[in-house]
């Protein structure tokens, strides 16, 4: 039986560049936005690490803060309130659409896993068109332990009827793609611009260099 096929959404499905012209206005420079994406998966990392759960959103106000510390930014409330809520409202990759239709209807299930609260997830997708497409929204936070924690993955493929084993997770993040592996998952690692693997970790099957390519190896390997 095919795998469920399970995507990361952040950077994997949507498009953060979006959010590029609201850090030029609060910051001066568009190129904060990346700091601040580093800073938050930092953050995250070590609340895994250190047993000491906060939800992805708590997360990513207080990594804004950080961040307009370090460039000695006073952050206007209405700056801040802008990233945060254009967080909900991102759209996808150009081919991220139809990738997603062609997966569906080849016959596999596909269901998202994110970070981000269910709350959050749900109006990313919506907002972004996408949310039809899949069986069902997923939240880490459901597990009280963000990806790359092996919980968030056995969780995730819980709610959906089976074994971490019975998942593919699409990510285009290292890190997800690690995690995965080592949680049981197979995995397909979507190589966006400045996207590599980690070379210490389990390497997946499937690599493409956007979520087309990736797509086709999909159905190419689960749909024999």
């Amino acid at each position: 039986m095919a795998r469920t096929i399970v995507f990361d959404v952040n950077e994997t499905l949507l498009d953060l560049t979006a959010l590029d012209p609201l850090f030029e206005r609060a910051f001066g420079r568009s190129g904060v936005r990346r700091e601040w994406f580093a800073q938050l998966l930092q953050s995250a990392f070590v609340s895994i690490i250190t047993d000491s759960y906060a939800d992805f959103g708590t997360i990513g106000r207080a990594a804004l803060h950080m961040v307009a510390q370090r460039n000695g930014i006073e952050l206007e409330a209405a700056d801040r309130d802008a990233i945060l809520g254009t967080m909900r409202e991102l759209p996808p990759h150009p081919e991220v659409p139809a990738a997603l239709e062609r997966l569906r209807d080849a016959g596999l299930r596909l269901a998202a896993l994110t970070n981000s609260t269910d709350d959050v997830a749900t109006a990313q997708l919506t907002n972004a068109g996408l949310t039809p497409l899949f069986e069902r929204i997923l939240s880490a936070d459901s597990a009280h332990r963000l990806k790359p924690a092996q919980e968030a993955y056995e969780t995730a493929a819980a709610q959906l009827g089976g074994d971490v084993g019975d998942i593919r997770l699409v990510a285009a993040h290292a890190w997800d793609i690690a995690g995965a592996l080592r949680a049981g998952a197979a995995a397909a690692f979507v190589a966006r611009p400045g996207m590599v693997l980690d070379p210490l970790a389990p390497a997946p099957d499937i690599v493409g260099s956007n979520l087309e390519e990736v797509a086709t190896r999909i159905i190419e390997v689960e749909l024999p």
